[in-house]
């Protein structure tokens, strides 16, 4: 009896194995096709995803109406600017990763306005490439 249970449960798991495989197979060739064409993948949840990852652009910081690689309008940098000053202000001694966690934000946009502030003198800074503080004067 031992011997008949334990080839159900193994008949079951070779059936459970193989239509995961063919579940693996069908979803890496639509991923391909997907590439190939252009078209985006419906990733396995019934074409549904997250408004962040249909929306071209609009992941952390970057206006769902800008494309990837476009620049940035001069006034949104100069508000961006603002925002980082005033939050350094508040937060002071804190590196790149950890202002932009907190501003909700990524690093890759936080660059340009850094970059700005510190040629203005505006916060004082210690430490070097990622382990670098920033301080308000």
């Amino acid at each position: 009896m031992a011997n008949s249970l334990d080839d159900r449960i193994r008949a079951r798991v070779e059936q459970f194995a193989a239509e995961l495989a063919d579940l693996i197979r069908e979803s890496a060739m639509e991923t391909v096709s997907a590439a190939l064409t252009g078209a985006r993948p419906s990733g396995g949840r019934g074409g549904r995803r997250s408004p962040a990852v249909v929306v071209r652009g609009a992941g952390r910081g970057r206006a769902a109406s800008r494309e990837k690689g476009a620049k940035r309008p001069p006034d949104e940098i100069e508000r961006l600017t603002g925002k980082l000053l005033d939050y350094v202000k508040g937060n002071p001694g804190q590196r790149i990763e950890q202002i932009a966690d907190g501003m909700r934000t990524s690093t890759k946009e936080l660059n340009l306005p850094a970059k700005k502030l510190i040629a203005g003198q505006q916060p004082r800074t210690k430490g070097q490439q990622r382990a670098t503080q920033y301080f308000a004067r």
